[in-house]
């Protein structure tokens, strides 16, 4: 078998990037970033596929290579990501390729790490390698969107979900809340739980409707897990017979309080095994969101999904801090005394300072109406 580089032929590297993107889907290695690669050989045969399962684990490039062995020699690494050129818990994988023999790689995004952005790519095509960027680029930008937010501001990628009837409320005049959306909207929401490091909850929300916050479809959890349940909490008023807290050493519960919430409290939460982070207060008094979620992106949490309530949702808003919107809602009308509102702020001025879902997805979860898309916010004047 010779060991000429494959030619280029744009469909099929675009097929192969694409996967790779399926691969990389399989896992949440975070804080790392979703990775998948294919290597092809000589003979256009795809002879390896493998993606990042966890951080600390071989990368993506390097499982592949290993598991083509010397068919790789000569053939074409297909990568979603930049492969990279420094030293971490793994070694680089620019070393992996090198050392396989590969002659082409086709990459599907660049790294937008601001410390090592450009360097894998480079040391590829310095060492004689024909390198190929932004093949499927959109579709690869879009599988690390999270990570990019993450590694970029600090801050974790944070998904918004609001679940409300036809007249805009969130429960009837009593209270009662179960269930205003049906059971495929609700199993769309666990699908988007199990896509996400962390979920999100005021202590409204935690009081009022005591969840666990868990996944129920074992098969849904990546790598076998629960995402870790936030609780905004500003004076630890999260009582300790929730279910939050109950179940807090079989699945992470993190509360994110004042900096002067009662000390007392915060230690009968951790010994019922929550963790609690202490955040500045706002002008509101309130904890601050940006700060609070700063404090999580430390701890290595790429992405949140905030489920409710009202209170933590209109102050996100109102930092300007979701990246998407997911809104469910449902066939019916709960009436001028229903509890209002899924979002509690000021809100815009115009129609045309509103946030609004960038090319909104629509689609029927059962009778409820599902739109969803990233989220944009008007610059500010």
């Amino acid at each position: 078998m010779s060991a000429k580089t494959p030619s280029p032929d744009p469909d099929f590297d675009a097929s192969m990037m694409r996967m790779a993107i399926e691969e990389a889907h399989k896992a949440m290695p975070s804080p790392n970033p979703p990775v998948g690669a294919v290597v092809v050989s000589t003979a256009g045969e795809v002879v390896a596929v493998a993606h990042h399962a966890r951080a600390g684990e071989e990368h993506a490039e390097g499982l592949a290579l290993a598991a083509a062995g010397d068919v790789a020699r000569g053939g074409t690494l297909y990568v979603t990501l930049e492969p990279c050129n420094h030293e971490g818990r793994t070694p680089p994988c620019v070393d992996a390729v090198l050392s396989a023999g590969i002659k082409r790689v086709v990459i599907g995004a660049t790294d937008p790490n601001p410390a090592v952005v450009g360097g894998g790519a480079q040391r590829l095509s310095d060492a004689g390698l024909a390198v190929e960027i932004g093949v499927a680029g959109a579709e690869a930008r879009a599988l690390i969107a999270p990570w990019t937010k993450f590694i970029t501001t600090g801050i974790p990628h944070i998904a918004l979900k609001l679940a409300l009837s036809l007249d805009g409320r969130i429960a009837t005049r009593t209270g009662a809340s179960k269930w205003v959306t049906g059971p495929e909207a609700r199993a769309k929401v666990q699908e988007l739980r199990s896509r996400h490091d962390a979920v999100a909850i005021g202590i409204g929300t935690a009081v009022a409707d005591d969840p666990r916050l868990t996944l129920r479809e074992p098969g849904l959890a990546p790598n076998g897990r629960n995402p870790i349940r936030l609780v905004f909490d500003t004076r630890l008023r999260l009582p300790l017979h929730t279910r939050l807290v109950q179940t807090a050493r079989e699945v992470p519960t993190w509360v994110l309080t004042g900096a002067d919430a009662p000390e007392a409290a915060e230690q009968m939460l951790a010994d019922a095994g929550c963790i609690v982070l202490r955040a500045p207060t706002s002008a509101e008094g309130r904890v601050d969101v940006t700060a609070a979620m700063r404090l999580c992106a430390a701890q290595g949490i790429v992405s949140i999904l905030v489920e409710g309530g009202a209170e933590l949702a209109g102050s996100l808003l109102a930092s300007r801090l979701p990246d998407e919107l997911h809104a469910f809602v449902a066939p019916i009308l709960l009436g001028p005394r229903g509890r209002p509102g899924a979002v509690d702020w000021a809100g815009p001025d115009t129609p045309g300072d509103a946030p609004r879902i960038v090319d909104p997805r629509w689609e029927l979860c059962g009778r409820d109406a599902y739109v969803s898309g990233p989220l944009a916010f008007p610059a500010r004047s």
